[in-house]
């Protein structure tokens, strides 16, 4: 019935259901793009880039039943893509985020790269949701947790190294591990939800 409608509209009749389309699932779709991607002009290219497969759809006469719901998929495909193209960007300039004191990046820390192409996507939003939380944290509470937890050094080494004690050393670290905890735990719940 919709393929019908598309073929029985005419141009100027697509672009105002197009239109109006648009008016009335911007500001969700946008607000969905957003709990995902912190800049705002990133967000609003993810944004032109699903608006842009919708206008594809009904050029191609393929317009979509439930519109809004296909939008937060086709917008979750494009947020997934610029995390995977920023996570290979980050490997293939050797800027590969935090890297244990072994050598190896914080995406060996995640499941192996599955066959299945979701288990992948997952990966890399997860990978690219650590990398940002960890980059959100304050440089003192940053450099603890990844010198404790990523990169294996002792507290009393790393009070040697720095000149700090141990128990401030502890404590930024605590205060790290709590906020990581609500980030992540913020964006497993909207994964959840999705």
């Amino acid at each position: 019935m919709a393929a019908a409608l598309a073929q029985a509209l005419n141009p100027s009749q697509q672009d105002r259901q197009i239109e109006l389309t648009v008016q009335r699932e911007r500001g969700r779709l946008l607000g969905f793009i957003r709990r995902s991607v912190a800049d705002a002009a990133e967000a609003e290219d993810i944004l032109q880039e699903t608006l842009y497969e919708l206008v594809l759809a009904y050029r191609l006469l393929q317009p979509v039943e439930q519109v809004g719901a296909w939008l937060m998929r086709v917008a979750r495909n494009r947020i997934i893509d610029r995390f995977r193209r920023k996570a290979l960007r980050r490997v293939a300039d050797g800027v590969a985020g935090d890297v244990r004191a072994d050598g190896n990046a914080l995406a060996d820390l995640l499941p192996a790269a599955a066959a299945d192409p979701e288990t992948a996507a997952v990966s890399a939003v997860l990978l690219a949701e650590i990398e940002a939380a960890l980059a959100e944290l304050p440089a003192e509470q940053r450099e603890a947790f990844v010198a404790h937890e990523l990169e294996g050094v002792s507290f009393r080494e790393l009070a040697a190294r720095s000149g700090v004690s141990t128990n401030t050393l502890l404590s930024r670290k605590h205060y790290a591990t709590r906020f990581l905890r609500e980030r992540l735990q913020a964006v497993w719940d909207d994964w959840l939800m999705t």
